[in-house]
Formats: C-alpha cells, structure tokens, sequence
C-alpha cells in the first residue's frame, strides 16, 4: 500500500465524488478511479459505493479512512520534525489537553511566550480525557498531552503543573441545592447523578465519599461535559465534574458546587517515555518548566 495512494483515496472519501476529487488532485478521473480499483484489489474489501452523484464509504473504507488520516499526520509531522533545528524552529506542535483550568490559564501564555519566540510554529489542539489523549501520545499522534489526575504514567516522562481542580457538581439553577456554596456527601444521596465514564477517577471520587458512594444513585456516565450539561440544565440530573471543566461551558442555565470538605486533583504535562524529542518539542517542554519555575 503506497503513501500517494491512501492520499488519493482520503481525497475522494473527502470530496465524496471521484470527478471533484480527480480536480483537486489534477489528475484524470480515469486514472484515479483505475488507482482505487488497484487499491481495493491489493487490501482485498471493497472500500467504496459508487453511486450516480455520491461516493460512500463501507465499514472497511471507513476503517481505512481513519488509518489513513492517522498514517499522512504522523508521516507530516515526522518530516517537520526531521527539518527542526535549535536555531530555526518551524513545524507543528500537536498536543492533547485535558478541559480543566490548565488549558485557560496556564497553557494559554505558554503559547503566547513560545509564538513570540518562534513565529512560524503552529499548533493543533486535541480535546479529550486521560484515557483517549493517553491512546494518541502511544500512536504518536500527538506530541504532549495535559492530563487530569488521577492517571497512571508509567510510560511517560511528565511535570506536574501548578493549577488544582476542585471537584463538585453542575446542577440546574432551579434545582434545590442550587443556593448552597459547597455540598457535602449526605446531600447528594438519593439525588440523580451523572459520573464520570473513567474507573480511576470514579475509585478517587468514591474516596471522598466514603461510605456515603453505596447510597449514590446514578443515572448515567459521560467522558465530555458538553454532553450531559443540557440534560442537567433539564433538571433530568447533578454531574459530578471539576471546576475546570465546567467554565469551559455556557453557565446560563447551570451553576457548580465544590464538594465539602474540598477534594482536590491535579494536573500533568506527559510526554512518551524511551523516544528521541524533536528539537522543537523539546523547547517547548524547557519553555515550560520555565513557566512553571518563575
């Protein structure tokens, strides 16, 4: 399977049409559907539904096409890397963060401190929890990643940032406990929850809780706040969140509460252990210990 092949078969499951897809590659349509043939008779599946005016992928172009995607950015990102030097840093920084205050306060000016510095490197944001940033920096397709504890590192070198979290829930402003400045454990018995989708951060907040947490009554799990604050605003149930998270949000229908007494977490910078940096990652983590250290 040729490089130049799976770009020729991204931009026609892209485009959605072979005829639209062979203008954009400048290259005849004959050609590039004689390409996609060869390439479905190399894997052995069909990966395209040709139909009159659209082109659908089946499940196993849809596999492909997110190989695909995954292979062409490590292959750039690989390139950029191999063009760096100390002197002339260029290239792109892929990094997956966490939402949690880190990602509005202290990343922020880090960027802002390393852009001026070095004008002509770019950036790409992933969002997502501990477990899927985890899975990308093993694929290498992210180059850093800021994580919420707690969280296992073994496979990764990492800095400890200066932010906490505190924890609480996010109810609905009509909902009873909606005056309260902070809830205890008692309060939020037989009250509807929603809990975090990770078991290392449910163990965490099932310490705090003690034996309070066999009382809970839960009605769901999530691994975005964007998903379950409209069903909270609802009043359809309380989601157990950090601060953090939840200011990342609209907070017109909703308010957070921390948890009493506090229950605090932190977070990490990580990156993969056993792997040579780009000169370009590796300033940028020395930008950040930097930060940290003034």
């Amino acid at each position: 399977m040729e490089l130049r092949t799976l770009y020729y078969f991204l931009m026609v499951a892209r485009e959605e049409n072979i005829t639209r897809a062979a203008q954009q590659l400048h290259m005849g349509q004959p050609t590039l559907s004689r390409q996609l043939m060869q390439l479905e008779d190399e894997i052995g599946q069909q990966l395209l539904i040709r139909g009159k005016r659209k082109i659908q992928l089946t499940e196993a172009g849809m596999l492909l096409r997110r190989r695909a995607e995954e292979i062409i950015d490590l292959v750039d990102k690989t390139e950029s890397e191999l063009m760096n030097t100390h002197e002339n840093l260029t290239g792109k920084i892929m990094i997956g963060i966490a939402e949690c205050y880190t990602s509005q306060l202290f990343m922020p000016k880090v960027i802002k401190t390393f852009s001026q510095k070095y004008p002509e490197v770019t950036y790409d944001f992933y969002t997502g929890n501990a477990d899927l940033i985890k899975e990308r920096l093993d694929k290498g397709l992210i180059d850093i990643g800021v994580l919420l504890e707690p969280v296992d590192l073994e496979k990764y070198h990492y800095i400890r940032l200066p932010q906490k979290e505190r924890w609480g829930i996010i109810v609905s402003n009509h909902h009873p406990l909606s005056q309260n400045e902070y809830v205890t454990s008692q309060e939020l018995i037989d009250i509807p929850l929603l809990n975090t989708k990770r078991s290392i951060v449910q163990n965490e907040i099932a310490s705090w809780f003690k034996n309070d947490y066999e009382k809970l009554h839960f009605i769901a799990t999530y691994n975005f706040l964007s998903n379950i604050i409209p069903l909270v605003a609802e009043g359809l149930g309380s989601a157990i969140t950090i601060e953090g998270a939840f200011y990342n949000h609209s907070q017109k229908n909703v308010k957070f509460i921390p948890f009493y007494p506090e229950l605090l977490t932190g977070t990490v910078l990580v990156w993969k252990k056993h792997q040579t940096l780009s000169p370009l990652i590796s300033q940028f983590i020395e930008t950040i210990y930097h930060a940290i250290n003034e």
